[in-house]
């Protein structure tokens, strides 16, 4: 019983009592401290603790001191707890309390919370019957069974205020319950007033034992409403209305912003946030209506005030709350937000307040946000259609240093222990800039319009310019140019596709040396004069002008203006000449001519709005914070305030989101090429007749060995097995069925004809369950042209998944604005039955290989594959450790457990991942919960023969003498802002002379551990050691149109982590598997078979290299980046036989015809085809008899005198 154990005497309105609110954050800790004031005049024994979970993780104090006050206390409120992290740190004292407190409530929080609540003779736990039952009723759903768009909170909001009403007249535990939803009405309309009515009343209730004589005499006033819905602003005398005429207006405003407001924050009065940014727009002449609704549901402020009789009346939308429109930390609704936003159809942009760091701690931290921060906070608006993350203000921590997020190193200040919430002074002026620039854009004239197009040119000097993932670029942007000119734009593109091409890649190209028309000319003294960051930028490139695109007077902005339109090429990275310098480090620094680039069209030509085209450029991965950006991030800095959109592959989710978080971008999706059957060419068709054949004639007769050995002859000399026949009819039908990319893509086209038919067999007989009628409609309902017009008059960008066509329909129709899957759900419950059957199928592989079960393993997890399989390959490395993941009672992703041994049936096997960076940005918790499971794994009391995870980490800490959660980290990608590991960029600059230097690289940059707190720590060392143990590595293939020799990417971190075990195991190469999940059931292949598969279906076959072919220039290009990268996996694996190289050679090289049509198509590309060719033979990587390399050695000359112009263009 409460107070049982104290025997003192009650000393009566002196008598010491504890109260102690724990909750999610402060926003209500300015009204509990003004509470407290008040009440300790009546009663001086009173003390009130306030705990804020947000604060745990900043304040390694802050949850000891929590606990402690928990325990010393006689009323505990706690609430807004259902944060797992949170609940599963402070559940043992609240449970150590429970029975010794006088009273305990748990408001809006995870069910492990409210169960203790405790008051008088109710017990949450007890079960409830009769109008007890309405309490649970009021808890609501927790996340799995709520029915989308149906709960606005209203019904529940008028239940609470009704119920106390109808309890008050029931006797006995009614009464307690009365009491809880009064508690729920005060808290939530938290305002001073209500704050000390609530203390007041629980006193009045519940003081027990040395308090009893406080009980009865401290009744509190009943709830004090405020409005549900209304409006806020600093300048009004009481700061709330409902009048919307009351607010202030400029009748010479540039525009209208709705700005939506959490109530709490208003009714706490800790708004200064609120105002900073209120300020910050009506300075940059704008009109603001800030609203607020009760709860976490805008829809109500959003149809009261921005809305009239029909049509908007903003031209923006700003949520300041931090979550998503409906719904708030601990649910969403996307569906119901996207419809109201739909009907707005204006831009809606999503900022945050720093609540789990302070200020000073954000701008100090290159990742920026926390992992639940950019999880809650920006991952989940973005389900919204939500666009610009930005933050804009915060808590101090008091610390007194200034804040090193931009160059105004702000001092903020926190006077008490409040830390009132303040707004970030450039931030909150950077983000209203930004909007003052989308409605300006919204609100002009499109012949008034003034356009930047970036196209991307990487590598340079590669006959790359102008090219993007799946896109055929030049014939995409000749059909946008024309389509803008339509639509009332002041723009006069070329009539023809060449011409277009011509205009931009030729022009005055050759007068400079230039990859590209040179449009503007910046002198240095210009360029040293109007570069605010010059200093950053010398102290990387040396003195302006620099070397990249530079005469050594003057930068060249390359391109080429059609009216109000800019058609530009962006520069390039500069780091060709050194591979070796760390791309993308924090203290890099984008070149001079990058920079000149991006002020040029900011100061000079004045967009009024960026399109980036394709997929993707280089400004997005510029160094700055990971998300939450600062002013000081180069992204900011370049782009300033143009808005900006960008054209993004559909099936690209991952680093279309990097875009939107790092360049604020407007995702524009594109369709990927279509898909087709790659059938059998050449000796194929006739090899498949012979085995036909062969199968058909029963026994052993003449003509069936004749036909045998005609079928050996003619694999033999197509170079594949034909010593088991029936294998081989298998291995060609896989060959015949297998699915390609067929051509590239062009904005605004459809496929047609027998090619929408193949496309459309190949998506029915895929695995999203659409009809082919629903697929054909879905693809009739493509316009992405359309969409960009849209997005570029400042419309709202419906959301959409992003993914494959093959997987996920849902991704159609395109134009949309991609965003990935709730962080919250990866992986899924299908994505873990996946999973671990696909993990099973890699150890069966490799066993029938003939090799024992593997005690380690490394593989390669990628950001895209997992966000559009649900984290499918995370689900793998769960199952190989013998773990999975853990949920909340919210259904959210809350950590790992394990899987115990008798349930597993085999032993733990070790895991070392790698990840990209991308992997790192968009999936924090998925990292910690991998390292979770290490952790977990590593300290299980388990025999070593059943837990290899263990036997490692005991191993790893005698060897370097560290601790067992050192020991234990298995997770490894780039330092914070970094990313990829340069393999692939010092095999595409030729920078390397041994094996072990790709090796040294993929180290260098892969050696940063991130553990359970998801902080990375520079553990090379480890990496080094864990590597030495690994029996095989691997990776996933999931996407149909990007195969392991598509792009350098799989060479970069596969065969980079690959050539790292080589080097550890002391030379000795370890086995390297492919996981095929592109089509069907997903199948298990050597890297080995995996090249000469995609060589035997894309690269040999007329019928990938023709669709390639017709896009000329573009298509070239495809093929010798696929040249490059299958040359890089000879470097880092030797998986590629020999035979690749010889047929690739025969077929682009030494075919005289084709060799010509290449060169007069792209005559750099054409050439680098066959530079990577005998670059092959100059390493070793392929040794040709010496009439093959001399007939190749005189192409490439034949190559060289063409591009050099000896030889007139055919």
């Amino acid at each position: 019983m409460p107070g049982k154990a104290s025997k003192a005497p009650a000393q009566g309105r002196n008598a010491a009592i504890r109260v102690v609110f724990i909750t999610l954050d402060n926003h209500l800790s300015g009204a509990v401290d003004r509470a407290e004031a008040l009440l300790v005049k009546d009663m001086p024994g009173l003390s009130i603790g306030f705990h804020a979970a947000a604060d745990w993780g900043r304040d390694p104090g802050a949850l000891d001191a929590a606990r402690a006050d928990i325990a010393r206390a006689d009323i505990v409120i706690a609430t807004m707890l259902f944060l797992e992290d949170h609940v599963r740190a402070i559940l043992p004292a609240l449970e150590a309390r429970r029975e010794q407190c006088d009273a305990m409530l748990g408001l809006m929080s995870a069910g492990d919370i409210v169960k203790l609540t405790r008051m008088g003779g109710y017990r949450m736990d007890a079960p409830a019957r009769g109008p007890l039952a309405l309490l649970k009723k009021l808890r609501g759903q927790n996340g799995k069974g709520a029915k989308p768009g149906g709960n606005s909170g209203a019904g529940q909001m008028k239940m609470l205020r009704r119920l106390p009403k109808i309890l008050k007249f029931i006797p006995g535990t009614a009464q307690d319950v009365r009491h809880y939803f009064l508690t729920l009405q005060y808290w939530l309309a938290g305002s001073d007033d209500n704050v000390v009515s609530m203390i007041r009343g629980l006193i009045d209730r519940y003081a027990a034992g040395e308090r009893a004589a406080l009980k009865g005499t401290t009744p509190a006033q009943a709830p004090r409403d405020y409005p549900e819905i209304g409006l806020y602003h600093p300048a009004l005398p009481e700061r709330m209305t409902e009048d919307a005429a009351r607010l202030p207006r400029s009748a010479k405003a540039g525009g209208t912003v709705g700005v939506l407001l959490l109530r709490s924050y208003l009714l706490g009065k800790d708004a200064g946030h609120y105002d900073g940014m209120i300020a910050a727009l009506e300075a940059r002449g704008l009109n603001v209506v800030p609203a607020f609704a009760s709860g976490l549901d805008g829809r109500p402020a959003v149809a009261k005030y921005f809305v009239r009789d029909g049509r908007p009346v903003v031209d923006a939308v700003i949520n300041l709350t931090g979550f998503s429109m409906v719904g708030g930390p601990a649910y969403n609704d996307a569906a119901a937000a996207e419809e109201v936003l739909a009907g707005l159809d204006l831009p809606y942009i999503a900022a945050h307040p720093i609540e789990f760091q302070s200020l000073e701690q954000w701008g100090a931290r290159h990742q920026g946000l926390l992992p639940l921060e950019a999880t809650m906070m920006v991952a989940i608006p973005e389900l919204d259609g939500a666009v610009i993350p930005h933050v804009f203000g915060g808590r101090s921590d008091g610390s007194g240093e200034p804040c090193q997020g931009c160059a105004r190193k702000c001092l903020f200040t926190a006077p008490d222990a409040m830390r009132a919430m303040q707004s970030c002074p450039e931030r909150a002026e950077s983000l209203a800039a930004k909007v003052e620039a989308l409605v300006a854009l919204r609100r002009s004239e499109r012949a008034k319009r003034k356009l930047a197009i970036v196209l991307f040119n990487f590598p340079p000097n590669a006959g790359a310019t102008g090219s993007a993932a799946h896109l055929a670029v030049f014939e995409s942007l000749h059909a946008t140019l024309h389509r803008l000119a339509a639509e009332g734009y002041d723009c006069n593109p070329p009539a023809t596709v060449d011409g277009l091409r011509d205009a931009i890649l030729k022009g005055n190209a050759d007068r400079f040396g230039s990859d590209a028309n040179v449009a503007v000319r910046i002198s240095t003294d210009d360029h040293v004069c109007n570069e605010p960051h010059l200093r950053a930028i010398e102290k990387q490139w040396g003195p302006a002008p620099g070397k990249i695109q530079s005469d050594g007077w003057s930068i060249h902005v390359l391109g080429k203006q059609f009216g109000n339109v800019f058609v530009g090429v962006q520069p390039s990275f500069g780091y060709e000449g050194d591979p070796m310098r760390l791309l993308f480090d924090g203290d890099f620094a984008p070149t001079h001519a990058f920079a000149a680039f991006y002020r040029w069209i900011r100061e000079e030509f004045r967009a009024d709005a960026l399109l980036h085209y394709g997929t993707h450029g280089a400004l997005e991965f510029m160094p700055g914070k990971q998300a939450g950006l600062s002013g000081d991030c180069w992204p900011d800095r370049l782009l300033g305030n143009i808005p900006n959109f960008y054209l993004y592959a559909a099936n690209n989710p991952s680093e279309a989101i990097i875009a939107k978080r790092r360049s604020g971008a407007t995702i524009v999706s594109y369709l990927t090429p279509p898909l087709a059957q790659a059938g059998l060419y050449k000796g194929f068709s006739d090899l498949k007749a012979l085995v036909e054949r062969w199968r058909a004639l029963a026994g052993e007769g003449v003509e069936r060995a004749a036909l045998e050995t005609m079928i050996r002859d003619a694999a033999t000399a197509l170079d594949i097995d034909g010593s088991d026949i029936a294998a081989l009819a298998g291995n060609l039908y896989e060959l015949e069925r297998a699915l390609i990319p067929f051509g590239l893509h062009v904005l605004g086209s459809q496929p047609q004809g027998e090619e929408r038919e193949a496309f459309l067999d190949a998506l029915t007989a895929g695995e999203g369950g659409a009809g082919r009628a629903e697929l054909d409609a879905k693809l009739a309902a493509n316009d992405e042209l359309g969409a960009l017009i849209h997005a570029l008059d400042g419309g709202y960008v419906r959301p959409a998944p992003g993914g494959d066509i093959l997987h996920n329909p849902q991704v159609l129709p395109t134009g949309r604005n991609t965003h990935g899957f709730d962080p919250f759900r990866i992986p899924s419950a299908f994505a873990c039955v996946t999973g671990a059957a696909q993990a099973d199928a890699l150890l069966a592989r490799h066993v029938e290989a003939g090799e024992a079960l593997p005690e380690s393993i490394a593989m390669v997890l990628w950001g895209t594959d997992n966000l559009k399989s649900e984290g499918t390959q995370v689900a793998q490395a769960l199952h190989l450790m013998g773990a999975r993941p853990r949920f909340d009672t919210y259904g959210r992703l809350a950590g790992a457990e394990l899987i115990p041994l008798a349930e597993l049936g085999r032993p733990r096997i070790d895991v070392v991942a790698t990840l990209s960076g991308v992997f790192r940005d968009l999936l924090p918790l998925q990292t910690r919960m991998i390292a979770e499971a290490a952790w977990l794994a590593s300290t299980a009391e388990e025999p070593e023969a059943l837990n290899f995870i263990r036997k490692h980490s005991l191993a790893h800490a005698a060897k370097m003498g560290c601790d067992m959660e050192t020991a234990a980290l298995r997770v490894f990608s780039n330092a914070e802002g970094a990313y990829g590991a340069q393999v692939n960029m010092m095999i595409d600059g030729g920078a390397w002379a041994d094996p072990d230097e790709l090796a040294e690289a993929f180290e260098t940059h892969k050696g940063y551990a991130y553990g359970r707190s998801g902080a990375p720590m520079k553990q090379r060392e480890l990496l080094e050691t864990a590597l030495a143990s690994v029996e095989f590595t691997y990776q996933n293939l999931d996407s149909v149109e990007l195969g392991v020799t598509d792009i350098d990417q799989y060479v970069d971190a596969l065969g980079g982590v690959s050539r790292s075990v080589t080097r550890a195991r002391g030379g000795k190469a370890a086995p390297v598997y492919i996981v095929d999940a592109t089509e069907g059931a997903a199948k298990v292949r050597t890297l080995a078979e995996q090249i000469d598969r995609e060589t035997r279906t894309r690269m040999l076959n007329p019928k990938w290299y023709e669709g390639m072919l017709r896009h000329g220039f573009e298509g070239v290009r495809q093929i010798e980046g696929h040249v490059t990268t299958t040359m890089g996996w000879s470097a880092t694996t030797g998986e590629v036989a020999p035979w690749v190289f010889q047929q690739i050679s025969e077929t682009y090289v030494l075919d005289a015809e084709m060799r010509a049509r290449l060169a007069t198509l792209n005559p750099k590309a054409s050439a680098r085809v066959a530079e990577r060719l005998l670059e092959a033979c100059d390493r070793r990587l392929w040794e040709p008899d010496a009439a093959t390399l001399a007939a190749l050695r005189a192409a490439a000359d034949d190559i060289e005198d063409r591009l050099e112009g000896l030889i007139a263009a055919e």
